[in-house]
């Protein structure tokens, strides 16, 4: 199999010529034509996942964040980018990332982040639907949504600017990085915002507005199992592997 054909797979799920103009998605290092026998998906191309692929004999991996954002202007390897470059180069890995080409597919994160809060009438937020804003089932307190966004993302903790006024209805989503979509929020009327990197700063405004930082990694990580179960349906019986670090988040909480 070719890696093009994996490729087209989540390609057909997330075009990518969908992905934002600054974005890097597609093949990071290697060929479309490059010949591969098992495929390793996780969410960040770190130097251990390139250990684990290597160990498993699969000499393609699938990310969602782009292992390669900006122009390199060497290869070091001190540097985290720069050793797994490096390492995925020696082991003749080709490296692919779908990112926020995923994030906006009908069904990519921000799909399911809707679905994890059971929200209905989903609509985006913004034109590029990066961000999409829905309904709860039923009206909640804002303790009581906070409480049940922490269970639906299995959140050690969050930050929030409060807990609002009133009770909570309509609420925007992003995943990743999307507090510059915290004033289209609050001009669609919602009443919570859950997105991830917000600044101290964004938490100041309309205090009707629940603005709440779940984490990027938690926003995003449902993902990788978006990408393994396309993959499995339509190649059954190649050779997919997940790392078997189930949470490779870098951030750590005491």
């Amino acid at each position: 199999m070719k890696a093009k054909d994996i490729a087209d797979v989540i390609e057909h799920f997330a075009p990518l010529a969908t992905q934002e103009a600054w974005d890097n998605a597609g093949f990071c290092i290697g060929s479309p034509e490059a010949e591969v026998h098992g495929v390793m998906v996780g969410f960040d191309c770190t130097p251990e996942l390139v250990d684990e692929a290597i160990a498993k004999g699969a000499d393609m991996i699938v990310t969602h964040h782009p292992l390669i954002f900006g122009g390199l202007k060497k290869i070091d390897p001190s540097d985290f980018v720069g050793e797994t470059v490096i390492k995925a180069i020696r082991a003749g890995i080709v490296v692919y990332a779908a990112h926020t080409n995923a994030d906006k597919a009908d069904g990519g994160v921000t799909a399911l982040m809707a679905a994890r809060l059971g929200l209905r009438n989903v609509t985006p937020l913004v034109e590029s639907n990066l961000a999409q804003i829905g309904e709860l089932p039923e009206p909640m307190a804002p303790a009581d949504f906070i409480a049940f966004v922490k269970r639906a993302f299995g959140l050690q903790m969050m930050r929030y600017s409060g807990t609002g006024a009133g009770r909570i209805c309509r609420v925007g989503i992003c995943g990743g990085s999307g507090s510059e979509f915290i004033p289209d929020a609050r001009r669609a009327g919602a009443d919570a915002f859950l997105t991830g990197d917000i600044s101290y700063h964004r938490f100041f405004g309309d205090k009707s507005l629940l603005v709440m930082d779940i984490g990027h990694y938690e926003s995003e990580v449902a993902i990788v199992d978006k990408f393994l179960s396309l993959l499995k349906d339509n190649f059954p019986t190649f050779a997919l592997h997940a790392s078997t670090n189930t949470n490779n988040n870098p951030i750590h909480y005491y």
